[in-house]
């Protein structure tokens, strides 16, 4: 399979998260990603957390797979002018430095995609381009709390709960993909690059966006669900005997199919629970019914029986359980890359059936030196 952005060319300026995992994405779907380090330590994800392989942790590897690095001094005129020349042959400049930095270097956005025309000139930001705190910086934790996000995860009587993983981060990177291909599409018709702005903030906010629509529309604050669902019942996590399953009954026909599984097939006919809007208002009742059944059975004997009813259901499943399942082996999301001797998860996508691969490890700091995008 010819590589989606063969013949694309990319330079990353990224650290830790959001501008790494941009530059994956960029390096996996087959761009040339240069990705420039400082000198002294490079990308500080090197070092967050102990040494994996060739000293470097194993976050950075499986941000980074696949790129060329290169160190360069930013500060001094010989980098800067290094980097111009990298950036007459680029398509997309990836950047998530902090707010200030790139004007202080000289890198402004505007100035540097007027100096080259052609250049999609990807701003990554913590709060945005705009607004009284655009110069602040800010990370995952402290934008799921800023947005709200904390707040509707979680228990229901529970404090607030981060999210377990990257969303914000990972979503940013995510988002300015989208924003540099969308803006490489502009160009084939204009012949001009332009500014693409994101930010962990506007990213943390659309993750949002749902609790903050039925606020704004209807003045309905968000509750805590823990695993459940705001507008359907049942439609959260359930003990069995030995482990917790989800069941989802999104809608009245998949109720009766339950209920038959659990063995009440009277439940639908009950005044409380005949249509799920009656079933939201005698929630606690009707999920105290479905709790003591759920209890009188193996998890193993209820997924069975409910997937052959046709009832979403799904296992809780720990990291590794969720490894063992046969349809986690057979989708393949575990690849190696090549001349090493470890796994990283490859991207959620395929293109004519083959799912894109990367083409190697990450660079080691500086690994190559003077480097120039491939003709």
């Amino acid at each position: 399979m010819s590589a989606p952005l063969h013949g694309i060319k990319v330079i990353e300026i990224g650290q830790v998260l959001s501008g790494p995992f941009a530059g994956a994405i960029f390096a996996d779907l087959g761009a040339d990603v240069i990705k420039v380090e400082k000198p002294e330590g490079g990308d500080d994800a090197r070092q967050m957390g102990v040494a994996f392989r060739h000293g470097d942790a194993f976050n950075f590897h499986e941000f980074n797979r696949g790129k060329r690095s290169i160190a360069l001094d930013l500060k001094s005129e010989a980098g800067m002018a290094a980097l111009h020349a990298l950036l007459d042959e680029a398509d997309i400049l990836v950047h998530n430095m902090r707010p200030g930095v790139p004007e202080a270097l000289g890198l402004d956005p505007y100035a540097t995609t007027e100096r080259h025309k052609q250049l999609i000139y990807c701003n990554m930001g913590a709060f945005g381009h705009k607004g009284p705190l655009k110069d602040r910086p800010g990370y995952e934790p402290l934008l799921q709390a800023f947005a709200g996000l904390n707040a509707i995860t979680g228990e229901p009587d529970g404090p607030p709960v981060r999210m377990g993983a990257s969303v914000v981060d990972q979503g940013t990177g995510m988002w300015t993909v989208i924003g540099a291909l969308s803006a490489l599409q502009q160009r084939a018709r204009t012949g001009r690059g332009c500014v693409v702005n994101t930010s962990l903030f506007e990213t943390a906010f659309l993750w949002a966006g749902q609790k903050v629509g039925a606020y704004v529309n209807q003045g309905k604050l968000p509750e805590r669900h823990a695993s459940g669902h705001p507008g359907f019942v049942p439609y959260e996590s359930f003990d069995a005997s030995d482990g917790p399953l989800l069941v989802c009954c999104g809608n009245d026909r998949l109720f009766r199919k339950f209920a038959a599984e659990l063995g009440h097939p009277e439940w639908p006919q009950d005044p409380r629970f005949a249509t799920n809007r009656l079933r939201l208002a005698n929630k606690a009742e009707c999920l105290a019914l479905v709790r003591d059944a759920m209890r009188q059975r193996p998890r193993a004997e209820w997924l069975e029986r409910l997937v052959a009813a046709g009832v979403p259901c799904a296992p809780i499943n720990t990291i590794p359980e969720m490894l063992e399942e046969p349809q986690a082996k057979a989708i393949g999301m575990l690849v190696t890359p090549p001349g090493e001797d470890f796994t990283v998860t490859a991207l959620p996508v395929s293109f004519d059936g083959e799912r894109p691969k990367p083409r190697a490890g990450a660079p080691r700091l500086d690994g190559h030196k003077g480097a120039r995008f491939s003709p």
